[in-house]
C-alpha cells in the first residue's frame, strides 16, 4: 500500500496544502520548525485517527481556525481508497470513500503504518506508558476489535478510579464497585489475550531482525510483563479468575489509595539479549539495535497479517543512528516499503535508496517537490 496524494486544510501550521508522493521513498527537506514533522504526523493520523505527538486534538488544529481536515489517496493491492480525518470542537469524523465511519475501529486499518522517531529509542528504556502505548497501537492496526476492548476498558477505569476516590473520602455501599470490578475483568481478560498472542509474532519477526543487526552474535527475547500472575498458556476464563482474585486480593488498599492498582494499564513489557535485561544491563547500542529490530518487525508482522507492506514514517531518525544501522534499516526496507523521511541535510547519509528517492522541500509551512 502507499499514499499517492495528501491535503491539508487548517492542519498545524499548513493552511491549505496538496502534495502527491510517489511510492518510492519520499525524502522530506527542510530545517527545523518548517513542518517537516507536520507532514509525518498528518499521515499518522490519517491512518489512525490519533496523533503520536498530542493526546489533544484541538493541538493539529490551525489558530484561529474552527476545524483542521487532512485527506489522503491511499492505492492497495485491490484498488484506491479516499480517507478523510475533520477535527474540530465539536469532535472527530473519519470517512473512507466519502462514507463517514461511526465507529473509528471500523476506520482504523484501513491504512497501516509504521512510525519511527527519535523518541522510539526511548521504547527500551523509557517508561512503561511508553511501551503500552507502542503495543496498543500496533494491535489496533491489525486488530480493530482490539481498539474497541482498549477504549470500553479505559471508560470503566476512569469510572472505577472516580468512584474509589470517593469511597476513600467516604466509605459508602460498594456494590457499585463490585459491577464495575467485573466489568473492568470482562475486557481486561480479551486485551490481556490480545497481548499475548502479537507478541508471541512480534518476537517471531524480531527475533530475526536482531540476529541480523547484531551479526548473528545476540539474541531477543521479549517479555510481556502483566500485573498479574497469569501465562499465554491460560485461556481466557482463566485469565478472569486470575483477575478476579487480584482484584479482591487489593480491594481494600486500592480503596485506601483511591486508584485501581492492577490490570492491563500498568503492565509492561521487558527485552533481553543473550539472557540480559537490556533496559538495566545493555549498552546504548543494544537498544537501539532492539528499538529498530522491534520496528523492523512491525513492518513484517503487518505483511503478514494483512497481506501488504505498511507504510514506513522516519521522523529525523537516521541522524540518530550510526552508519551500520542506518545502511541496515535502509538495506531492509529497499523497494518493499513506500517511506517518508524527514531530515536537514541529506549529507553524509551515502546510499543508494536516498539517492534513488523523490526530494521535497519544506519551507515555512509549504511543501514543494525538488526536481
Amino acid at each position: 500500500m502507499h499514499i499517492s496524494e495528501l491535503t491539508l486544510t487548517n492542519y498545524r501550521n499548513y493552511e491549505k496544502q496538496h502534495v502527491t508522493f510517489e511510492n518510492k521513498v519520499n525524502v522530506i527537506l527542510g530545517e527545523n520548525a518548517q513542518g517537516k514533522t507536520n507532514i509525518m504526523e498528518a499521515i499518522y493520523v490519517l491512518a489512525l485517527a490519533k496523533s503520536h505527538r498530542t493526546s489533544r486534538d484541538k493541538d493539529l488544529i490551525c489558530w484561529d481556525q474552527e476545524y483542521a481536515k487532512i485527506e489522503g489517496r491511499l492505492q492497495k493491492a485491490n484498488g484506491p481508497i479516499s480517507m478523510e480525518v475533520i477535527i474540530s470542537s465539536k469532535g472527530k469524523k473519519v470517512k473512507v470513500n466519502r462514507l463517514e465511519q461511526r465507529k473509528l475501529s471500523e476506520y482504523i486499518g484501513t491504512a497501516n503504518v509504521v512510525m519511527f522517531a527519535p523518541e522510539d529509542l526511548n521504547l527500551v528504556k523509557g517508561s512503561p506508558q511508553v511501551r503500552r502505548r507502542f503495543i496498543d497501537m500496533e494491535i489496533g492496526q491489525i486488530n480493530p476489535v482490539y481498539l474497541h476492548h482498549l477504549s470500553k476498558y479505559q471508560k470503566i477505569l476512569q469510572q472505577r478510579n472516580h468512584l474509589l476516590r470517593d469511597l476513600q473520602k467516604k466509605r459508602q455501599d460498594l456494590t457499585m464497585l463490585d459491577v464495575l470490578t467485573a466489568q473492568l475483568i470482562e475486557s481486561a481478560a480479551k486485551i490481556i489475550e490480545r497481548r499475548f498472542q502479537f507478541l508471541q509474532f512480534l518476537q517471531t519477526w524480531a527475533q530475526k531482525v536482531h540476529h541480523d543487526i547484531s551479526r548473528g552474535l545476540e539474541k531477543l527475547i521479549i517479555e510481556y510483563k502483566p500485573s498479574v500472575k497469569v501465562s499465554e498458556s491460560m485461556d481466557l476464563s482463566r485469565i478472569e479468575g486470575v483477575l478476579e482474585d487480584s482484584f479482591a486480593n487489593v480491594k481494600e488498599k486500592e480503596i485506601m489509595r483511591g486508584t485501581s492498582l492492577v490490570g492491563p494499564h500498568r503492565d509492561d513489557l521487558g527485552f533481553l539479549v543473550n539472557g540480559k535485561d537490556v533496559q538495566t544491563f545493555g549498552s546504548q547500542g543494544q537498544q537501539r539495535t532492539t528499538a529498530l529490530s522491534l520496528k523492523l518487525a512491525e513492518i513484517e508482522l503487518i505483511k503478514a497479517k494483512v497481506g501488504e507492506y505498511p507504510i514506513l514514517l522516519l521522523d529525523d531518525v537516521l541522524s540518530e543512528l550510526d552508519d551500520y544501522r542506518q545502511s541496515h534499516l535502509l538495506n531492509t526496507i529497499q523497494g518493499k516499503v513506500q517511506t517518508f523521511v524527514t531530515t536537514t541535510s541529506v549529507e553524509g547519509i551515502d546510499h543508494e535508496t536516498l539517492n534513488e528517492a523523490a526530494t521535497y522541500e519544506v519551507q515555512q509551512g509549504a511543501i514543494t517537490k525538488l526536481k
